[in-house]
């Protein structure tokens, strides 16, 4: 399982307290819901909530999935050991991808995405996943013409976050470097999501950033609601501090990131 290091979480959860439209006014005073598709122990999105709270803010509802069950009961924990009261967390033991978010058909029957807020997200890295012909009608993906392919779903989950974000929140999702060049139908899901102005930003890491692969990674930036038309490109890939195993960012680095975005 991949570990998101907490220089990362850091960033990740600096970039969604921000206003979506004008990120230069600073963090929001309240996010209603948070969400984390693949969200392990559930670390990421208590960094959300530490961030917020640092800053004078607040958040209403926590919501997470989890694919592996004793991971998604560590989250539980995890989140109750850290003052998130039973009331204001969602969590969801589900394989994301087979599995939409679970809210049942409202009193007309009609079965409503919910949508959140502020996603976060760092999925497993090219993942195989079940793309059969039939998932082109999903809502998730119905839009794009094309599915990520079987042996690597990282699209898909980009598709699935940003079904479910609202007009006016932000998501920023951990994916490997691949996602920027790889062409087929990547190409034109990328082609889509850029014609469809949901883009905001690309932010380029160091390599070897995480346990278990040294791979360089990027953070995507997407938004639904965007007044600017063009992508912004952060490449903070040569910004760290060489480590025995792993590479590291310091906290020069990640304000720095912060600051340009």
């Amino acid at each position: 399982e991949f570990y998101t290091p907490q220089q990362v979480s850091s960033i990740l959860s600096k970039i969604v307290i921000l206003d979506s439209q004008d990120p230069k006014t600073g963090p929001k005073k309240k996010i209603k819901q948070v969400m984390d598709f693949t969200c392990g122990s559930g670390s990421l999105l208590l960094n959300v909530r530490n961030r917020l709270s640092d800053e004078g803010g607040s958040i209403g509802k926590i919501f997470g999935q989890e694919k592996n069950i004793t991971t998604y009961n560590l989250a539980r924990m995890n989140l109750m050991m850290h003052d998130v009261s039973y009331n204001n967390m969602t969590l969801s033991n589900a394989n994301t991808l087979e599995n939409d978010w679970p809210d049942g058909p409202d009193s007309k029957g009609i079965d409503r995405p919910r949508s959140f807020d502020a996603v976060v997200a760092n999925p497993p890295y090219s993942a195989k996943w079940d793309n059969r012909e039939s998932k082109l009608k999903d809502a998730r993906f119905s839009e794009y013409g094309k599915l990520a392919p079987a042996s690597k779903a990282d699209y898909a989950f980009v598709l699935h976050s940003l079904y479910h974000l609202n007009e006016n929140g932000t998501m920023a999702i951990v994916l490997p470097h691949g996602v920027l060049f790889r062409g087929a139908a990547e190409g034109k899901i990328r082609q889509t999501l850029i014609e469809k102005n949901r883009i905001d930003t690309v932010i380029g890491l160091p390599a070897n950033l995480f346990f278990g692969t040294s791979i360089p990674t990027i953070i995507l930036v997407l938004k639904k609601n965007r007044s600017a038309k063009d992508i912004f490109f952060i490449d903070a890939s040569r910004d760290f501090i060489k480590g025995k195993n792993q590479n590291n960012l310091s906290e020069e680095a990640i304000a720095k990131i912060i600051q340009t975005y």
